[in-house]
């Protein structure tokens, strides 16, 4: 695996130009700010941008956390990429994480030996003007890039802004996308879905389970990182209440990550009767 490192100060725009150094050199992973991305889509790790505080988003970046560490390195050595771009402000920073997932060390028998690392630098393959424009979107507007197309990241980034930059050849070929986010720690505005589009999902689902024959009430509890949702019911007699209900409580859970990006972590459902017809 050759390994390919991306470097030059926050706000740069090195996660803008990373997929153009994929295209260029053949590189089928990258490792950006806690993530690892294999062919564009996000195969492990925890975005660092998700985190509340800028210390945390630095231990994210750099995988402080062995456990997750460990969890990404694992993922890598799967998927087997020929090549992969790590993505840091520094070498001494990208070096640390190579360090960490063990990219740079391969086995031949009992002996180890360091792979080479290609080095490349924001400033060589961008403008000073570039540059500026990429700090502006990070300093004004909190913007931040993620070589990755965004539904390959709404469900790690329930309820945060996401924005895809699609960049195509001719009318219809894309031949990369890329995804702005803003993180929690810069996070400015809310991302807002009014009740009522929870509630009419619930009832929608509930009318494809023979078991529900009324949905009484729905309540939900949001926030950044998980969604809760308590349904109160009521069902028919005659079914089979366990099965049926958790069938309902998956599907409900299913639809409402898939038409809303919100990570769904509990579906409650409260049965408060039952309906003799």
């Amino acid at each position: 695996m050759e390994i390919y490192t991306l470097t030059g100060p926050s706000g740069t725009g090195k996660s803008y130009r990373a997929m153009d150094i994929c295209k260029e050199h053949n590189i089928d992973g990258v490792i950006d700010d806690g993530l690892f991305i294999y062919k564009g889509t996000v195969t492990a790790g925890e975005s660092a941008k998700r985190s509340g505080t800028k210390i945390g988003a630095v231990k994210a970046a750099i995988f402080n956390d062995e456990e997750k560490a460990h969890k990404v390195a694992k993922a890598i050595r799967s998927k087997k990429p020929k090549a992969i771009l790590v993505l840091g402000t520094s070498d001494a920073m990208a070096d640390l994480i190579i360090e960490r997932l063990e990219l740079n060390r391969t086995k031949r028998g009992h002996k180890k030996a360091v792979k080479v690392i290609h080095r490349i630098y924001i400033d060589d393959i961008t403008t000073e003007e570039e540059r500026d424009e990429a700090r502006k979107q990070r300093k004004n507007y909190g913007k931040h890039v993620i070589p990755a197309p965004a539904m390959q990241l709404k469900r790690s980034f329930a309820g945060y802004f996401l924005d895809s930059l699609g960049l195509f050849k001719g009318r219809a070929q894309a031949t990369n996308e890329r995804t702005v986010v803003r993180p929690s720690y810069s996070y400015i505005g809310d991302y807002l879905l009014s009740e009522k589009v929870i509630t009419d999902i619930a009832e929608i689902a509930a009318r494809e389970k023979k078991v529900i024959s009324d949905v009484i009430m729905v309540t939900q509890e949001p926030s950044p990182e998980n969604y809760v949702i308590n349904i109160a019911v009521k069902i028919h007699r005659n079914c089979s209440l366990w099965d049926d209900i958790m069938d309902y409580q998956k599907r409900v859970n299913d639809v409402v990550e898939e038409m809303t990006a919100f990570n769904v972590s509990e579906v409650n459902i409260e049965v408060r009767g039952i309906d003799n017809d």
